[in-house]
Parts: C-alpha cells; structure tokens; sequence
C-alpha cells in the first residue's frame, strides 16, 4: 500500500536507513543515541537491578503505546525514537500490533520473535492466550526487518500455519486473508548496546472504512493505553485538522489529567498556510500538570530515505527545520526544548519510569494486607502455642458464662426467656369459682374478679386470667370432693382431693421448665460455637478447630444433663405439698376463704343483695329493726354486714374449703420467697439450676476437659500439638509466594534510595 506520507509508509521496495554509511545495525539511534545515554543512564540502571532483584514479577515494565491515526507518521516516529526498523510491505506494520521488549544484557546480540494469539481464527477471544515461537533466535541484526514482515503476514493469515511463512516466497506475503488482527507480534532484544525499553507499535484509528475494522482497532488500542504502566505517545499530523483526528479524545477518555500523555505532532511542514499559530499554541500549552505536554518531529520523507540519509543527517535536517523555518523558529527558548527527536527521547526518558515509589508502597502495602489476611504461621513451639490457644479460648468462656455489660451478652438475651417462663408459671394458678357450674341459660360466666389483697403484692400482668387453665366450679369440686370419701365422718373430705387439685398445676411447670431449658441451652451452644470460630477457624487443616468443637458440644450436653435432673428433681418436690410456714398457710387460707364465700354468697343470696341496697328506705327500716330485736336478745355487736351470717349453712361449704386450701398453697409458694416455699421460688430455681449446672457449669474443670480430650498430654503430646496446628499446603505455599513478593519489594525500594540519593 503505497504512501506519499512523510517519513511513515512508504513503498513496498523502500527500508528505513537512517545511520551512517547506510549500514544501520550498528548505528546507536533513538533512545541509544550516545549523546543521550549518560543522561539516562542511571534511570535504566536502575531499572536492570530491578529486574536482578525480581521485582519485574511484581512490577509492569513501562511501556510507550504510540497512538495516532493512520498515516500520522507513528512508524516513522517509533523508529526513530527507538532504532528498530520496521517492514513497510504492503502496509502490514500497520495491521497487528508490533511489541518490542528490549533488556540490556552482557551477552551477544539476539533477538526472539514469536507470536502472541489471543483470538482464534474467527476472530473469538481464546479463553487462555498463547505464544509460539515464530523461527530460532537471530543473531544479525539485518534480518530482524524481514523476520517481522513475515511475522506480520502469519499473523493476518491464520488459515496458514504461522511456520509456513517462515520460507514462504515473496509473493505469498502479499496476500491476507484478515484486515486486522488482535494478535500481535513479539520482539524480545538482547544485547550489551540495548537500552531497557517496552514500546508497542499499534494499528492506526481509523477514519471511515469498515466499521467492525474501526472497532478492533480502537479496542486493540484501549487493551494498552488502559494500563496505568503505558505511557501514551500521541501521535497527531498536522497536515489533517487535530479534531478530526480521534486519538486525542481516546487517550483523553483513559488519561483524563494527561499525566502519562505526551503528545507528538508529526509532519510540521505541511501545515496548511494559515493554522500555524493553531499548531503553535499546542506546542505552547500543556506540560507541569496543565495538561498534555506536546512535541514537534520532522523525520524525513521518502525521497530521503530513497536517497540513503542517515540518522545524523536527519537529525541535522530536522534542527535545521526548526530553526530556520518560521514561526517555530520564533518560538520562545522554553518552547524551542519541545522541537525536535533528541527533544522528544529525552522527555521520554523522564517519564519510561512511572512513579516507582508510590507503586513500590502500594504493591508493598497490599502484599502485606495479602499476608496478615492468611492464618499465622504454625508456632515453632506447638506446646506452648496450644497452651496459649486454649487458655486464651477458656477465659473467653468464662467472661461468657459470668456475664458481659451490654445489651448482646448471654445473661441479657436469657432474661426474656426468663421472664416468659415465669409468666408461664404464674399462668398455670387454678381459676377457682365458688358458683355452681354455669348452665346454658346462664349468661354471666365471668371469673371471679381477683382479690383485693393481692393488689399490692402482685403486677397487674400477675392478675390477669389464666388463658391456658379452665374454669372449677364449687359444684365440680364438691362432686371431686365426695367421691373421694372412704370411710371419713360427714363433712370429712380425704386429703388427696387437695393433693391432687395442687397436682394439677403442678403439672404445668414441666413444659415452660423444658422450654427455659433448651432455649437456654441453644443459645449457650450458639455463643460457644462462635467463639471457637474466633479462637480456631485458622485450625482446620490439623482437626484443631473441630476437636475443640466436638469436645464443648459433649462438655455442654454433659452439664445439659446435669441441669436436667435438678429440674426433675424439683418438679417431683413440688409433687409433694409441703410447708412449715403454718403462720403464712393459716392467713392466706382465712383470705381466700373469705373472699370465695363473699362471692359466692353475692352472687347467690339476696339478703346479701339486699344488704349491698341498703339505700332503700323500708330496707333500712328493717334491718334496724332486725338489729334492734337481737340487741334486746344480748347481742349487741351486731352490724348490717353480720346478718349474713345468719343464713343457713351452705352445701358448698366443704369445697369452698379445699378451693381456699388450695389457691393459698398456690398463693403461699408465690409470696414466700425468703422462706423458699413460694412459686416464685420455683421460677427462680429453674433459672438458677439451669444456669449454675449448665451455664456456670460449663467452666468446671474446662482446660482439664480440652486437654484431655486433645490428647496432649503425655509423651507423644509433642507431635500432637504439632499435627493439630498444621495448616494446608496451599496456604504453605501462599504464604512463601507473599513473602518472596514482599523480599523483591524491599529489594527493589532498596534500590531505588540507593539509586537517586
């Protein structure tokens, strides 16, 4: 594809030559230009003892990605700026991307081609990218130049064997099947006149044409640019108008500060008459954080080339340029530094090594995240680690089970659980009723309200109707009461009728006691099981962390068990109604009786009622009246409220009796708490059991539990402790590929202090 452009493509016959005496494989050009070398040196030194220190595995090698639209003048520049020669036949430099990676070596002269495929023939992305050698090393230097070409020609024809174009006749190198191609050829040079230097010649942008060709291109373009490690060579040609020209806006879109930009503007003298000055601004602006910092080339044409320049000549021709040739040969000393090749390489040379400093602490720092992430290295004393781990894990146990501040701790989440089971016992009272059961015309079914002194001595929720028991009627107990007799006197009734009423709730202790108990149990398994996670998670490898969980489930399970029996235990005591406090029994006895007779008799006697309606004028006539006859019979101590009194025996009274013995034995477990015979004295020792066997509990003898059922102890405890430490070889091997990133790191900031200071 012929190219009237200057110094970029020229005809298929035409090489670059620009050295003396057209011999250029031993001309030092570009970034090897001597006069150059002292300047830099030192920087690429630096860059040669990071490579022996490693550091490149860690560390992306710079890379100058030259970026441009076609026919820009990118080769040309390339060339110059890096004394590599590339092919021009057929265009195909233009078409794949071209990596040259060049290390300073103290060895002969070579070069490595071979292909990076990372799309197959349909032009799909391969899931793992490959490389093949494309032909043995080369030892001279002219024959790198037609090598690539025919690297090129492989690569944009993948239906042949790459190999084949090795020896294929000139002609076959004219065809391709591709226009464009992702896969891209690779340059490695050695050689004790090589500077250390990545430079990667891409396809141009393109303007027009097929568009799915435009979109590869672009895309092969962002792979590069897109690395924070490439520094983006701008290429722009001031003979096209610069916003017609989309690579700015491209390395705009991946550098937006222009930080790792250094834009070239190519082929100076076909500006058209007139847009000098726009040409010129650019040259003037940009650079010290204010954006792009542009440079002018003029590399030579081709009748130049054809005529054999050298690239001393060409240097002069291009100062000449820019020194006579108006306006760049008015611009301003500062702006005259940013004309020229030498211009340019120099400015390269600053910017080949990024930040290396920031990066060495990143990556440092990260590596050191990496490391403190993995488990802590087996100790060199496994004895003493295990001593450690689990008398580190015990006393977490124990400042579980005594009790933490805060609202999470264990004792605060039982203490709803607790409560609830109080609630549930104090639920289970009996719902004595001292009416007759309730027959199907009868519409008031109330409870009896509950008494008044208990209002001071119980909470209102303490109060409230049981919802779990049902009713008892008089009439249900004294039918209970008399089939019980034997051989009792009338109006005797056996003792088992009270036994067995007591019995009844009773009885309903067991479930809420169950219930404290397993949610009291869960909870403690969970909170345990969490804290062998904390302490052993890294253990998994050696069994450590599921030895360790294995004993405290049977450690809790043994004092579950335990807990268990103290809970049957007091439920078969209160089986057995019991209690020397005779005083208190004797009270609340008086109480309850009284209260269940004065509802009973409200509810069913109408001199009662008509004693509560003394309001009535011929009622109170009569009472006193009545009062009056029994103060003339001697008794004069007799009240309206006494007259009651003087109905006839009631039937129920006996039931009354036992409902009254009863409810204040109840009663009577409820409010002797100092004395230990009150039903809150049952709900607090369900708690305490449960907490001092099961929850205290599991701290008893713990160390002793663990050790032994490790296995430690003894002569073989060594190799025990060793065994369950162990960790698994990945994390082995992790753990050296952290420390050997991290030794390359040190190695290489080392080098870096030592290099600049």
């Amino acid at each position: 594809m012929p190219s009237s452009e200057s110094g970029t493509d020229f005809d298929s016959t035409t090489e670059m030559s620009l050295s003396p005496g057209n011999d250029h494989t031993d001309a030092p050009v570009g970034l090897s230009d001597p006069q150059y070398v002292a300047q830099k040196r030192k920087m690429l030194d630096y860059v040669n003892r990071l490579r022996a220190t490693g550091a490149q595995l860690d560390l992306d090698i710079p890379i100058i990605a030259v970026l441009g639209s076609q026919s820009a003048g990118k080769s040309s520049l390339i060339e110059a700026i890096s004394g590599i020669t590339l092919p021009r036949a057929s265009g195909t430099c233009t078409r794949c991307p071209t990596e040259c990676q060049l290390s300073r070596s103290s060895e002969a002269w070579r070069c490595v081609v071979s292909l990076r495929i990372v799309t197959d023939e349909d032009g799909d992305v391969l899931s793992q990218p490959s490389r093949l050698d494309f032909g043995g090393p080369i030892f001279d230097k002219s024959l790198v130049t037609e090598r690539i070409r025919r690297a090129q020609c492989a690569i944009l024809n993948p239906g042949t064997l790459a190999h084949d174009f090795l020896e294929a006749p000139p002609d076959a190198l004219e065809e391709r099947q591709l226009s464009f191609s992702s896969n891209s050829v690779c340059l490695e040079i050695y050689g004790k006149d090589v500077d250390d230097l990545s430079f990667v010649d891409l396809p141009g942008l393109i303007v027009g044409g097929e568009p799915r060709d435009s979109r590869l291109v672009q895309r092969l373009a962002e792979e590069y640019i897109s690395k924070e490690s490439c520094i983006i060579l701008l290429t722009i040609a001031c003979e096209t108008d610069f916003e017609n020209q989309s690579a700015h806006r491209l390395a705009a879109q991946f550098d937006p500060s222009g930080a790792r930009t250094i834009g070239v503007l190519t082929k100076p003298d076909r500006i058209p008459a007139g847009d000098e000055a726009i040409w010129i601004n650019r040259v003037q602006s940009g650079g010290m954080g204010g954006g792009i910092e542009y440079f002018s080339v003029k590399n030579p044409d081709s009748q130049d080339i054809r005529n054999g320049i050298t690239y001393e000549q060409a240097r002069e021709k291009e100062a000449e340029f820019f020194s006579t040739k108006e306006p760049w040969s008015n611009l301003e000393w500062l702006y005259q530094r940013r004309l020229g090749t030498d211009k340019l390489t120099r400015r390269l040379g600053q910017v080949l090594l990024p930040e290396l400093q920031e990066e060495l602490d990143r990556l440092l720092d990260q590596t050191q995240q990496d490391i403190s992430r993995l488990p802590s290295p087996p100790s060199s004393e496994p004895v003493a680690e295990i001593l450690k781990l689990i008398g580190g894990f015990v006393r977490s146990i124990e400042r579980l089970v005594s009790g933490t501040p805060g609202e999470n701790g264990l004792m605060q989440t039982l203490r709803g659980p607790q409560n609830e089971f109080k609630r549930a016992v104090r639920q289970t009272a009996p719902d004595f009723r001292p009416l007759e059961r309730p027959q199907a015309q009868v519409v008031d079914n109330t409870p009896v309200p509950p008494p008044s002194f208990l209002s001071s001595e119980e909470t209102p929720w303490e109060q409230e109707p049981s919802k779990i028991v049902s009713p008892i009627f008089v009439d249900d107990v004294m039918k209970k009461a008399n089939c019980a007799v034997t051989r009792e006197l009338p109006n005797n009734f056996p003792y088992i009728i009270i036994k067995e009423f007591i019995g009844t709730f009773v009885k309903r202790w067991d479930y809420p006691s169950r219930h404290l108990f397993d949610l009291t149990r869960n909870e403690l398994t969970r909170r345990v099981q969490k804290l062998v996670e904390e302490h052993f998670s890294q253990y998994t490898h050696g069994h450590l962390k599921q030895g360790v969980r294995n004993i405290m489930l049977s450690h809790i399970q043994e004092c579950a068990d335990i807990a268990d029996k103290h809970i049957a235990s007091l439920l078969e005591d209160e089986n057995e109604p019991f209690t020397m406090n005779v005083h208190y029994y004797a009270e609340y006895r008086s109480k309850f009786l009284g209260h269940y007779k004065g509802a009973r008799l409200r509810a069913k006697s109408s001199v009662i009622k008509n004693l509560e309606n003394s309001s009535d004028a011929g009622m109170m006539q009569a009472i006193n009246e009545t009062i009056s006859s029994l103060a003339k019979l001697g008794l004069h101590s007799v009240e309206a409220s006494s007259l009651a009194t003087l109905l006839p025996p009631d039937p129920m009274e006996p039931a009354i009796g036992i409902m009254a013995d009863v409810r204040a034995y109840f009663q009577g477990r409820e409010l002797l708490v100092a004395l230990s015979l009150a039903y809150k004295r049952f709900v607090d020792n369900v708690p305490m059991s449960i907490d001092r066997a099961l929850v205290r509990g599991l701290t008893h003898d713990l160390e002793k539990t663990l050790f032994s059922g490790l296995s430690i102890n003894g002569p073989g405890g060594y190799e025990r402790c060793r065994m369950l430490l162990s960790e698994p070889e990945d994390i082995v091997e992790r753990r050296k590929e952290l420390e050997k990133r991290r030794q390359r790191l040190l190695s290489a900031r080392k080098e870096l202090v030592e290099a600049f200071v």
